[in-house]
């Protein structure tokens, strides 16, 4: 389910003293898992423990569904120092308005750790950027009867289209992936070995097949190079799982649009991409280049 490893967590922790703190995000982009009240718990005595901060992305925090809820890092941070980092861009539909905050617990509990927040302040204090629609605005809209019944409405449909875009790709043996609770992403991961050099899919458009493979033509995460051929080939556009730091070979997809006619035309393409790019030729290895 994508949890982290909290052992793993623990001894990167332990034996690395020049770690100073814990970055969670969560619900999580890109695979849309929302962690566990005990998760989060162990992450919080960690820091306790360590004498660290915690930083957690909480944007998508009322963005649920599937059964789960998110819970808030201000709910169980007890004394730890922690920030959260909320804002409006991923909940409120509302193009070209941007407006993020960021909540500071226990600042007072560590000089270091009050210091880091002041630099952040001054930092933010001489970047002009007006915010004041969106922030007369969001008072109103978040307080407003009809705003947590269009937020829950919002969220069941996007998990309607997440338990559509697993029931239509569910079937292909060769990629893997988990049901999603959270945010509006979703990854889908290649099983090992799948992914060679060479493999293609077919661009009727010359122009553009010359352009994909001239950008392939370098050495490139074997997922990116799946994701040019896709837009290339498909016309549709998803993002490698390369690039999130990850060493493992997929992309991330999202559940975001509403017309289920075109939900199917697109995820129906991914899915043909796929079965076509896995099952293309690949070229040869020269002799005495095997595994």
């Amino acid at each position: 389910h994508w949890f982290p490893d909290l052992d793993d967590l623990y001894n990167k922790v332990k034996y690395n003293p020049n770690i100073v703190g814990i970055l969670i995000i969560n619900p999580d982009n890109p695979t849309g898992m929302v962690y566990p009240l005990e998760t989060l718990q162990r992450i919080v005595e960690i820091a306790k423990e360590f004498k660290l901060f915690l930083l957690a992305d909480e944007i998508y925090l009322n963005i649920t569904y599937n059964g789960a809820k998110a819970v808030a890092l201000a709910e169980i941070i007890g004394d730890v120092p922690g920030i959260s980092m909320k804002g409006i861009s991923k909940e409120l539909p509302w193009p070209g308005s941007r407006c993020g905050w960021m909540e500071y617990y226990n600042r007072d509990k560590d000089a270091d750790f009050a210091r880091f927040c002041r630099a952040i302040d001054d930092a933010k204090m001489i970047e002009v950027c007006a915010t004041k629609l969106p922030q007369m605005a969001i008072p109103r809209i978040m307080s407003d009867p009809r705003y947590q019944p269009y937020r829950q409405l919002v969220n069941e449909n996007i998990g309607k289209r997440s338990k559509k875009i697993a029931q239509m790709l569910s079937g292909i043996p060769q990629i893997t992936f988990n049901e999603t609770y959270g945010a509006f992403y979703n990854t889908i991961i290649f099983r090992k070995g799948v992914l060679q050099e060479g493999q293609t899919m077919a661009i009727k458009n010359q122009r553009i097949k010359a352009l994909i493979e001239g950008f392939t033509s370098e050495n490139m995460p074997l997922d990116k190079r799946f994701v040019y051929y896709l837009l290339g080939a498909k016309g549709v556009c998803v993002v490698p799982i390369s690039s999130f730091c990850s060493d493992l070979q997929g992309f991330r997809v999202t559940l975001l649009e509403e017309n289920e006619e075109i939900l199917e035309k697109t995820f129906t393409a991914i899915k043909e991409g796929i079965l076509e790019y896995i099952k293309s030729p690949t070229p040869a290895l020269p002799e005495g280049k095997g595994f």
